[in-house]
């Protein structure tokens, strides 16, 4: 190690070859990284979609899910299953484990389902496939006044054609309208006069509407190919269709018995963009595309396209690229403004030429971190850029440590070369061990389960290449550019002729760093000193000060003086609200509804929008959604950008519903504004196969929680189903001939559709249907005069062979690991409430009682509580083994036991001050103020490693035990001061960052910088007195084994190691 650094230090040239490679590969790297909103994680679901046209939820259940969550039961390396059963198809969804190879467990699953031995007859083939990681980039309406929604369809498609020929755009997805299909309306009236039944009609499109080839004819002059090209793709081609002929030539046409017509599907799927019909065009990023410059391309088109096109516009509803400009820009001033706070500092208490190798050092380490980060998957995201504000502060502590060693090396007389060399390996050790500290802590993040931990991986890849590449800067470059540098001149040596250029501006800077040093020598001398004097002296009384100080504040956080919550809430930018009606809700009512809100959204825009600066508009436009489905509808507020907006999203989210006000005969209307990371706040799912018993205790636990002032937007996952008749034979149909499975399947045909078709017409897979008008099947008069056919040819009314009863079904079913389901969530009132109250009050006071009422069911937490407690689970696994290789790194460096303890031990008194920084700022301590502490920890030692490395080479030097230690904090007073305030100063103008873009990333961030303001005044005043307390336990129990009075210095790690080496030279 002394070889290469003594050559770097020796030959500058060797060294300027090294920047220019680490500048020439970073600013290709540079170049080449991608953009994302959050980091790129690599998907851990794996989906199996299921569509059975007209079956209820309870035959999904029992002929498909069950069968399927069975055959899943053993397979290793899946962490849960979950399901849902609806109308007409379900869900199923499996999330592996952590590490495990999902492509691998793809094929697994799809095993299992294939060794199902049967499935319902009428059921589509499944699909099994893993859920790719796809990110919304941008959205916009395809709209027009009074334009069919056809039409917009048709463009629509057009459009979709056009992006996905861009290069780097290959998600593409549209919505706002439901499926193209053909209907072949039958009545009644002419079935029963041609003597048809729907099956016949069926029948006959099927096998007339067809495409087919019969083979080949090979005669000895060419081939010809039989073929029969009878497929008409739309319906008034189908008209002339022969469905039945008689030996007499007598022919019934389709036409004659049928009104055949092209329509969308009577499942409602409409979209609206201000009041008018739209289509909706998503554009998503995969894993290997870049989300701004894809934004710029569909930026582009849309300019061109409407340039081109008066009557359709394309107008932006959503663009996340905006979000990630603004963040980016937040958080590259924050990182600008951090490094000019870290240059101040350094000038102001360090030699300005030192300094300015120093801060040198930065760009160099940010550089190399480029050349590697590709490689591991980083991209350019507020993640990553919050990693790089994060180590700004800590990069400049390596090199604040070697350049002042090296410049009291230099003062004791030795030529600046010598100086560099010598000063840079006496502190070898405890740099890589700062380093290496450092590296453990943020590689917890890589080992963290959760969503969290899969996105603050990137931070610490961040950190660690960074670091990595530091340490390189540190100890070759650094010490090279002082060596060679004026840095090491006195300024009797510089002489008194007139300075120019840069030495003139350094020469005032001197000035301005003289003011610096008198500063820190009064510090030092007049503050600190004295203090560190009282402690030594006062060992019992001063622990006892921060004893009770640690005591006041886990008071405090256990008093909720200062709030405890799981996740913090993310800035929004949109207000979504859903609606969902009772089961078989005319969609005209659901549609009268959500247009009401519509309407206040709008007033609730007018109010705010003359109060915003700028007079802008605060709600850029406002989406309908009326379906899927009769009963559920939705309105996205598209908000202005946050940065441009003087009001928070949950605040106008508030104003919309207090001017809706209560609605009546809703089954649920809920106001969210974005921001729950994690899922909901509150999350309670109640698990049993006792139904009853289940949604008993489903309507107490909804009731409690509706109850409680601290929640809002309670919902469940059970909502009342669609009124169903239920249908009874009469004895009279068994001696029809007919039984129950042959008259549903009638009825089936009349009131849902026999498909006699679906082939595909250029985008849309069409299916043909044959069933009664819907005028026919608009009551259940209807169905009481249907007549049945039986196996003898007659017909008769269905009133006559069965009975019936209007009972309410179930709207869906849910499972989780097997059992059945019924989750309960809420949203927080206050967005930076204590979640942590809610739920540790509805484990201890609400569920043992509901639980000892309802014996059968048994409840998870799930939403944030379970990220949470995937996150702690796995922090338990991973710190033990971290924090002993801290202990390992450090104990190796000193070659001691005691002396790695003490540092770990001032580790808890570090809550002192994160706890207390977060109630200055307000914020609730939370998830990522945890990951704050636990990248504080590898931060914390750094400081620890300086003062014992100084500490025991002052022992070794000959000094007395108190006095050692009285000089050791004096020697590194100046070290340790600047290493935490460059890294406090890299933090603080994030800190104090009053954008709602911030509010994410501050919890981390106070963590982390008044962790590091507390844990100077721990390392410079309590680690003195650990090692004074633990000096004279050693001594005491010598004492006591042996009777000897030893001196205070023998029992040392550092004196032994001398005596020992004396030893062995004499022998």
């Amino acid at each position: 190690m002394r070889k290469i650094i003594s050559y770097f230090i020796k030959y500058e040239v060797a060294v300027n070859v090294v920047i220019f490679a680490f500048v020439i590969f970073g600013l290709i790297g540079v170049f080449n990284m991608k953009s994302s909103f959050f980091p790129l994680v690599d998907s851990k679901i794996i989906t199996i979609n299921v569509a059975y046209p007209g079956s209820s939820p309870e035959e999904i259940e029992e002929g498909i899910i069950l069968k399927i969550e069975d055959n899943l039961k053993g397979l290793v390396g899946i962490d849960r299953v979950t399901s849902t059963a609806r109308e007409s198809g379900g869900s199923i969804t499996i999330e592996i484990e952590k590490g495990e190879n999902i492509d691998a467990l793809l094929a697994e699953v799809k095993n299992a389902v294939d060794r199902v031995p049967n499935f319902p007859t009428g059921m589509e083939p499944l699909v099994v496939a893993k859920e790719e990681q796809i990110r919304p980039t941008i959205s916009f309406a395809v709209s027009g006044e009074n334009i069919p929604l056809a039409t917009l369809k048709e463009i629509s498609q057009q459009i979709e054609n056009d992006l996905r020929a861009i290069d780097g755009i290959s998600q593409v997805s549209i919505s706002g309208f439901p499926q193209e299909e053909i209907e072949i309306a039958v009545s009644q009236e002419d079935l029963l006069a041609y003597n048809l039944s729907f099956e016949e009609v069926a029948a006959a499109v099927a096998n007339a509407n067809i495409l087919s080839t019969g083979g080949t004819i090979k005669t000895s002059a060419e081939d010809y190919l039989i073929r029969a090209n009878n497929r008409s793709y739309y319906g008034d081609a189908l008209n002339d269709l022969v469905v039945r002929a008689s030996t007499t030539g007598q022919t019934v046409r389709l036409g004659e018995i049928a009104v055949i017509r092209d329509r969308f599907s009577e499942t409602p799927n409409a979209s609206y963009f201000n009041g008018n019909n739209s289509v909706n065009i998503q554009i998503s990023n995969t894993n290997s595309e870049d989300l701004v410059s894809t934004a710029e391309k569909v930026h582009e088109y849309i300019k061109d396209f409407n340039e081109k096109n008066t009557i359709v516009r394309l107008d932006v509803v959503s663009d996340s690229s905006i979000t990630l400009d603004q963040r980016t820009m937040l958080l590259l001033e924050n990182g600008f403004i951090g490094i000019l706070l870290v240059l101040f500092f350094l000038s102001f208490f360090l030699n300005t030429r030192l300094a300015f190798w120093v801060a040198f050092g930065l760009p160099v380490a940010f550089l190399g971190m480029f050349i590697f980060a590709q490689q591991f998957g980083v991209t350019i995201n507020v993640l990553s850029l919050f990693g790089m504000i994060i180590v700004i502060g800590i990069l400049v502590d390596d090199g604040i440590v070697i350049s002042e060693n090296i410049y009291q090396h230099y003062e004791m007389g030795k030529s600046p070369v010598k100086a560099a060399i010598d000063g840079t390996m006496e502190v070898v050790p405890p740099i890589i061990s700062a380093i290496i500290t450092t590296v453990l802590a943020f590689g917890t993040f890589l080992f963290l389960d959760s969503r969290i931990g899969e996105y603050f991986g990137e931070v610490s890849t961040v950190v660690i290449l960074t670091l990595t590449v530091s340490l390189v800067e540190a100890l070759i470059i650094l010490p090279a550019h002082i060596a060679h540098s004026k840095a090491l001149k006195r300024d009797s040596e510089t002489g008194t002729e007139e300075k120019k250029g840069m030495a003139k501006v350094f020469d005032k800077l001197r000035g301005f760093n003289r003011t610096g040093d008198k500063i820190m020598s009064y510090l030092r001398d007049r503050v600190y000193s004295p203090v560190l004097k009282f402690v030594l002296n006062q060992q019992i009384l001063s622990f006892s000060i921060l004893l009770v100080f640690l005591i006041l504040t886990i008071g405090a956080i256990g008093g909720g003086w200062i709030r405890v919550t799981l996740f913090p809430s993310i800035a929004s930018d949109r207000v979504s609200i859903d609606l969902l009606m009772a089961e078989g809700t005319n969609p005209e009512k659901t549609d009268s509804i959500i247009s009401m809100v519509e309407a206040a959204a709008w007033r609730v825009n007018k109010e705010y929008s003359e109060k915003q600066t700028g007079n802008k508009q605060v709600v850029e436009n406002i989406i309908k959604q009326v379906g899927p489905g009769n009963n559920k509808a939705s309105l996205q507020v598209n908000l202005l950008p946050g940065e441009e907006r003087d009001f928070g999203s949950p605040e106008i989210t508030n104003s919309i519903r207090e001017e809706v006000g209560p609605v009546f005969g809703v089954e649920s209307l809920t106001f969210g504004s974005g921001g729950n990371f994690g899922g909901s706040p509150v999350s309670v799912s109640l698990l049993g196969n006792n139904i009853s018993e289940l949604e008993a205790a489903k309507e107490e636990l909804k009731a409690i929680l509706e109850n409680n002032s601290l929640l809002k937007d309670v919902t469940d996952s059970d909502p009342k189903g669609i009124k169903e008749i239920d249908i009874k034979l009469k004895n009279n149909a068994y001696a029809l001939g007919l039984d129950l499975n042959n008259v549903m399947r009638q009825i089936r045909n009349a009131f849902f559709g026999a498909q006699a078709q679906r082939f595909q017409r250029g985008q849309d897979e069409i299916r043909v249907w044959v069933r009664y008008d819907l005028e026919a099947r608009s009551s259940i008069t209807q169905l009481d005069d249907y007549r049945l056919i039986t196996p003898s040819g007659n017909r008769v009314p269905f009133r006559e062979i069965a009975t019936y009863e209007i009972v309410r079904g179930t709207e869906s079913i849910s499972h989780l690991d097997g059992k059945r389901e019924i989750r309960v969530t809420a949203d927080m009132e206050d967005p930076n409430g204590s979640a942590t109250d809610i739920l540790q009050d509805i484990q201890d006071n609400i569920m043992p009682d509901l639980l000892a009422q309802y014996s059968s069911l048994s409840v998870s937490y799930e939403g944030q509580n379970r990220e949470a407690d995937k996150l702690s689970s796995s922090a338990k696994k991973v710190l033990p083994i971290v924090l002993f290789l801290i202990y390992a790194t450090i104990a190796f460096t000193f070659r001691s036991y005691s002396q790695p303890l003490l540092l770990m031990l001032m580790i808890p008194f570090s809550v002192i001050g994160i706890a207390w920084g977060h109630w200055i700022h307000d914020f609730p301590i939370n998830v990522l103020s945890a990951l704050g502490i636990i990248a504080l920890i590898g931060i914390m030692v750094n400081d620890g490693l300086v003062f014992i490395g100084r500490f025991n080479s002052f022992l070794v030097e000959g000094m007395k035990f108190e006095k050692a230690l009285f000089e050791a904090g004096r020697s590194r007073f100046r070290a340790i001061f600047l290493t935490s305030i460059t890294t406090i100063a890299g933090l603080a103008p994030l800190i104090f960052e009053k954008s709602r873009q911030a509010q994410f990333l501050k919890p981390m961030a106070i963590s982390i910088a008044y962790g590091i303001a507390i844990a100077t005044v721990l390392t410079l005043l309590l680690l003195p007195l650990f090692l004074s307390i633990s000096n004279n336990i050693k001594v005491g129990s010598i004492w006591l084994a042996t009777g000897k009075k030893v001196e205070n210095e023998e029992v040392e790690r550092a004196i032994k190691e001398q005596k020992e080496k004396e030893v062995h030279e004499v022998h």
